[in-house]
Order: structure tokens, then C-alpha cells, then sequence
């Protein structure tokens, strides 16, 4: 009864007359979008929103009150990130036979209207005619962050981004897609998708509570998209929130990026979104959020293949749709792979450099981030050779315990306790100078025979800033056993990285602040596509 009563409301709506303000037709006619939950009539100057009768398993507006009452939240929730464009809740009434857009008479369906934005404001349009530039991201950053600070966590939001919050989510989107695994969407693929999804929340447990424990955990917006972002003469405008379900809306502030940038990747802007993210984290040194994105794109990517895959099923697209549809269904299961390949792919990496360029700090640091075993060459030495870690000597160069036939014993055995936690399925970090080219081809070699990826850190620091650490070291406990009247030694025999790739390569100058040298490692791991994975 209520489709049948809102098809004629549609069909009134199709007319200019209906509206009591001047509209602007193309070839005619007034322009429509449509999705499975609303119906959008766009006039010109404005636009007016119906949410269809319709109830699913995530939203219920069946009735005229639940339809009022979502159509005021939507007023209410989209003026956080949008500005003077969500104007009013206006009634459809029916008198004397006629439907009317507001006016005497009792409401028969309620419309959102909203100011109209031109479409080449939207990203999207102006990602593909290559307008949106660096001005325009750092403006986008600043009304994300912003937002996200002014939305405070609590108890009942924290729960959305609990380990247990998680997993059940994802079990749900696997459990519901998992019967279209046969004929529509790739089974191998989607099956590689659950037992990464599955590992990482076995490994990273720990990682939600510390997100929630945080703040992390915020009243977002649930469907970031490029073409819900609008760059006006008012700045930036942030469309179309989930209004109708607080359960998509609650969640994780990675988990509300990695919608859009999910969407950057999809439409081949990935540097773009690479650019996001690094001002974000730039804001609030929430650096956390590298470990998690490529987990929550393809949780991401997983629900869209959902709602394809649903909509496909219910066979009530025509067949050019259809086709339209798979083809988007797969480019997301390809992605949700892609993403699933990089989260659990585990990592070596060689944080290396000269002595008292600051290996030992960004490794400790790296560790601690993600959770993962340092191997530390000063440590692993003296215990090769019976000494005591917090045991001193000043031994003359490439002597004792620092020939080059114990050095080889040194680095051989720190490849194979790198080895040991690759096979556990962990990545590891080595903490050593790394200073000849064989040692960096024998890394290189055990990554490849291991298939997983590999990343040099090198750090770098100043003659002078080097001389003054090494000096200092002789006034404090060192597991180290580098002086200064090495340095001239240490840094002649040290053979540059040049020859590595940039992919592999990353140049650290370890005189900035640890949080800015974390997130230079971190921002390189983002846009280092599948030549670099945690």
C-alpha cells in the first residue's frame, strides 16, 4: 500500500508544476537519481530526497512516521560536514485529489530539500578533469579532522570498535556473501579474503582496544565517497551520511577513511588519497591508522561486494545494469584481495645505517607500533661470543669480536632469526649497520625465497651530530661498542644504498622528530602498493 501510494507521489514529482518555485528540466523532464533506499528529484536549485517504503535488514522505513523521523536525522546529522544545504523536512501533503509540496492538507510523505550542488564541484568530477590539487586536500583534511574532533567518544560508542564488534561484522559480510561465491564473485579469491581477514584479527587483537582506549571510536559518517564531497565558494561540503542506521555511522575513524580512500583506489587516484591520509596523520599524529587501513578497505570493499551481490540477486536490474554490476562486484573483490595480500604478507625490515645514526630508537619505536620482535646485531654479537649485553670493550677496528669473519657469524645469524619469525608468519625488524652490499643481497635473497617483502630504513644524520652521539656513549651504558675515533673507520667502509630501489629504499634523516620520522616509514608503507606490506 505505501509503494503503490508513493508511486503516484513520484510520478507528481516527475512535473514542473509540482514544485512552487521556477525548475530547471533536462530535455524536458525533471532529472532523477535513484538508489534502493530513496528516490531523488533534482530541480535546479534544489533537490528533494524520498526515502522509498521499503524495510531491509539494516534500515526499516515502512511506515510514514519512521520515514519522518530518519528524514529529520538526515537534516540533523548532515549538518555537521554540510552547511546551509540541508534546508528543511518538507511535507507532501494530499487535498482535492492532488498531491502538493507542502501547503494545507495532511501529510501524506515527507521529502528532504536540499540545496543543489553542481555536479563539476563534486571530487569525483574534478578527480577525473585532474582539478583537485594540494590546496584542495589540505582543506578536505582539515573539515575531516575537525569534525572527527568535535564528535567525542563514549561508552556506547566505543563498543562499535571493539575486537568483538569487529569480528562479528565481518563473520556477518562473509557469512551473507559467501552464497554468491559460486556464481558470481571469484570463490579462491573471496576465501584468501576470510583467512586474512581472520589471521588479523587473531594477531592484532590487542590493536582495538588500544584504538578504543585512544578516543578513536567516534559518531562518523559512515559512507565517505568521492562524489559526497563538494568543493563550493563556501568550502568544503560533506553530503549523504548514514542516517538511517547508527551501527554503520559508530565505528573506527580508520575505518570511516578507508571508505574514501577505498574509493580513490577504486577510481585510480591512489596517490591522491596517499596525500590524505599523510595530512590527516600529519594533523593528529594518529599513526596507528597506517596499520589499520588496509584491513578496513577491504572490510570495505567486502560490504560493497555485499550490496552488489545482493542487488544482483533480487533480479530487478535490467540486463545492461547487470552486467555494469558484476563488473563493479568484481573490480571490489579484486581489491578487497588486493588489501588482504598487503595486511598479511609479512615484512623484513633492516633498519640500518652508521653507528649512532639513531637505528636502535626508530627500531624500538617501529617495534612497539607493530607489535613486532626487533633483532638487535650489538645483542646477538655479544651473545654469539659469550659477553655480557651491557659488557663494554674498546677494541680497535674490524678486531675481536668485530673481525669480518665475526661479523659474518653476526649477520648470518640475524637472517636466520629473522627467518624463524617469518616462518611464524610475523614480520621482523633488524636493527644492524648493514654497511656492505653482500649482507643487503643476502636479505634480500631470504625475502625473495620466502616471498615477502622487504624494507631498508636507512638512517641518516650529520658528521658532526654522529661525532657528539659517539662521544656521549662513553659517558653512559651501551650495548654498543662504537667510539668516535671509529667514525672515520665506519663511515669509509660503508657502501651507499643508491642502488636499491625506491620501493625498498627509505631515507631517514633521524635529527627530525621521532613522530615525523615514524611518519615518513609509515606514509612510504601506504604508497608503496604490493612491493610493501606489513
Amino acid at each position: 500500500m505505501e509503494a503503490d501510494h508513493q508511486k503516484k507521489i513520484f510520478q507528481a514529482m516527475k512535473k514542473s508544476d509540482f514544485y512552487p518555485h521556477p525548475v530547471e528540466t533536462v530535455m524536458g523532464a525533471i532529472e532523477q537519481r535513484e538508489t534502493h533506499i530513496s528516490k531523488v528529484f533534482l530541480t535546479g536549485s534544489y533537490v528533494y530526497k524520498i526515502k522509498k517504503a521499503v524495510g531491509l535488514e539494516f534500515l526499516d522505513f515502512t511506515t510514514l512516521e519512521k520515514r519522518q523521523y530518519y528524514c529529520d536525522q538526515e537534516l540533523l546529522l548532515n549538518r555537521r560536514l554540510a552547511h546551509n544545504i540541508y534546508l528543511d523536512v518538507v511535507p507532501i501533503t494530499f487535498r482535492n485529489g492532488c498531491y502538493n509540496l507542502g501547503g494545507s492538507g495532511d501529510p501524506v510523505e515527507y521529502a528532504v530539500k536540499m540545496r543543489q550542488l553542481p555536479d563539476d564541484e563534486s571530487m569525483k568530477y574534478m578527480l577525473r578533469n585532474s582539478t583537485i590539487g594540494k590546496k584542495e586536500i589540505e582543506e578536505l583534511s582539515y573539515a575531516l579532522t575537525e569534525f572527527y574532533e568535535k564528535t567525542p567518544p563514549n561508552g556506547q560508542i566505543n563498543t562499535f570498535g571493539s575486537w568483538e564488534t569487529i569480528q562479528a561484522n565481518c563473520q556477518e559480510n562473509f557469512k551473507t556473501t559467501k552464497k554468491f561465491a559460486q556464481n558470481i564473485i571469484d570463490k579462491k579469491k573471496f576465501q584468501m579474503v576470510i583467512a586474512a581477514t581472520e589471521s588479523f584479527l587473531h594477531k592484532r587483537k590487542k590493536l582495538f582496544q588500544h584504538r578504543i582506549d585512544q578516543g578513536k571510536i567516534r559518531d562518523c559518517h559512515g559512507d565517505l565517497k568521492t562524489e559526497h564531497v563538494y568543493y563550493t565558494k563556501d568550502g568544503v561540503q560533506i553530503i549523504d551520511c548514514i542516517e538511517f542506521n547508527k551501527d554503520f555511522r559508530y565505528q573506527d575513524i580508520a575505518c570511516d577513511l578507508a571508505f574514501l580512500l577505498m574509493g580513490f583506489d577504486y577510481e585510480g587516484f591512489s596517490r591522491t588519497g596517499h596525500d590524505l591520509l599523510s595530512a590527516y596523520v600529519k594533523r593528529t599524529n594518529d599513526q596507528n591508522v597506517f596499520i589499520l587501513l588496509d584491513f578496513y578497505k577491504c572490510y570495505r570493499a567486502v560490504v560493497r561486494c555485499k550490496v552488489n551481490c545482493i542487488r544482483i540477486s533480487e533480479g530487478f536490474t535490467d540486463k545492461d545494469e547487470e552486467i555494469a554490476l558484476l563488473e563493479e562486484t568484481e573490480k571490489y573483490l579484486d581489491l578487497a584481495y588486493r588489501y588482504a595480500l598487503q595486511f598479511t604478507r609479512p615484512t623484513i625490515w633492516i633498519v640500518c645505517g652508521i653507528s649512532a645514526s639513531g637505528k636502535s630508537t626508530i627500531s624500538r619505536e617501529l617495534g612497539k607500533l607493530f607489535d613486532i620482535k626487533v633483532i638487535n646485531s650489538d645483542v646477538i654479537r655479544k651473545k654469539i661470543f659469550g659477553i655480557k649485553t651491557q659488557e663494554t670493550s674498546d677494541l680497535p677496528f674490524e678486531k675481536g669480536i668485530y673481525s669480518k669473519g665475526a661479523s659474518s657469524l653476526t649477520y648470518g645469524q640475524l637472517l636466520l632469526l629473522a627467518q624463524e619469525e617469518i616462518e611464524k608468519g610475523n614480520s621482523v625488524i633488524i636493527d644492524a649497520t648493514f654497511s656492505t652490499r653482500h649482507w643487503r643481497i643476502e636479505a634480500i635473497r631470504m625475502a625473495e625465497d620466502m616471498d615477502v617483502n622487504i624494507v631498508f630504513v636507512e638512517c641518516l644524520l650529520s658528521d658532526e651530530l654522529t661525532k657528539k652521539r659517539l662521544v656521549e656513549r662513553e659517558n653512559v651504558v651501551s650495548v654498543s661498542d662504537a667510539r668516535v675515533h671509529h667514525f672515520e673507520d665506519l663511515k669509509r667502509l660503508f657502501e651507499p644504498l643508491e642502488s636499491l630501489p625506491n620501493e625498498m629504499h627509505i631515507r631517514l634523516n633521524t635529527i627530525k622528530p621521532l613522530n615525523e620520522c615514524m611518519q615518513q616509514i609509515l606514509s612510504h608503507k601506504e604508497r608503496g602498493g604490493n612491493n610493501f606490506h606489513k
